[in-house]
């Protein structure tokens, strides 16, 4: 396997991945992103294209995180109950 690092152009610029990087995941990624920012430049007319995609990517890592944390939450929870009722049952 080679330590090189391996190129992708995403919106312009060139973004190093390590080596042995799921490099199919990566072009699927970028190609979304790409088509996002395209959709998101012609709603704005080409105008905080950038900027808008920014946004927009925020508030979709935003709101993962907070739907992760929920379901964090609900496991604790339910771990929590499921510990309970064990103590119980002894």
């Amino acid at each position: 396997m080679s330590d090189t690092n391996v190129n992708l152009t995403v919106l312009g610029f060139d973004i190093a991945f390590r080596a042995g990087a799921d490099m199919e995941r990566a072009q699927e990624t970028a190609r979304l992103v790409e088509e996002r920012f395209a959709l998101l430049k012609s709603r704005s007319q080409g105008g905080q294209g950038r900027e808008l995609l920014l946004t927009f990517l925020a508030l979709g890592l935003a709101d993962e995180l907070l739907q992760l944390e929920k379901k964090q939450n609900d496991a604790r929870r339910r771990i929590a109950a499921l510990l309970a009722r064990i103590e119980n049952s002894e």
